[in-house]
């Protein structure tokens, strides 16, 4: 609240307006979805919130601060679904290691800001000159694989796939480059 003085000495306490008000609700409404999207949780090549890929999933766990369960497992490969972490994702364990991220729903963005329902343009845009376009396997040549394959020595053993129906990110995974290149999961 804001004083003013009025004649003869006298002070008047006014409230604050409805327009600063509604401006203090906006800011922290754009704080909270801040935060919701906040780079904790952000893809990247070599990360996804807490985790690193290529940690071992016990310090995953410690990492994340829950016990993590396989929800699939073939021969040295499966998959784990963290509760803390935001729905839509999981990650894929190779030889007891995070080899990968996936995010196949949710609005999870990667740390350039692609997200699932991104035109192939905007991911093409968010990685200028390093998104190579190959046919999907299944839904081709309508669907697309947007590739990118770091070119630096330091992350060329990382990658990142996503998924197009033609015109828009359907799902997309981040990690190890080999894994993420498997088109069925562990296979």
């Amino acid at each position: 609240m804001r004083e003013s003085v009025r004649p003869h000495g006298m002070l008047e306490m006014r409230l604050p307006s409805l327009a600063a008000t509604a401006l203090t609700v906006t800011v922290a409404l754009a704080l909270s979805a801040q935060e919701a999207q906040s780079p904790q949780w952000r893809v990247s090549i070599r990360s996804f919130g807490p985790v690193r890929i290529g940690m071992t999933l016990a310090r995953a766990a410690r990492a994340l601060g829950e016990r993590l369960h396989y929800v699939d497992v073939e021969e040295g490969c499966g998959h784990v679904r963290p509760r803390t972490a935001p729905p839509g994702t999981s990650f894929m364990v190779v030889n007891g290691r995070i080899a990968r991220v996936d995010v196949d729903s949710g609005d999870v963005a990667t740390l350039s800001g692609a997200h699932i329902g991104s035109t192939e343009a905007e991911v093409q845009h968010l990685y200028p000159g390093q998104i190579r376009v190959e046919p999907h396997p299944y839904t081709g040549p309508e669907g697309h694989y947007l590739v990118f394959l770091p070119r630096d020595t330091v992350d060329s053993t990382f990658g990142m796939i996503f998924e197009t129906d033609g015109r828009r990110v359907t799902s997309y995974r981040a990690g190890l480059r080999e894994p993420v290149q498997y088109i069925e999961g562990c296979l």
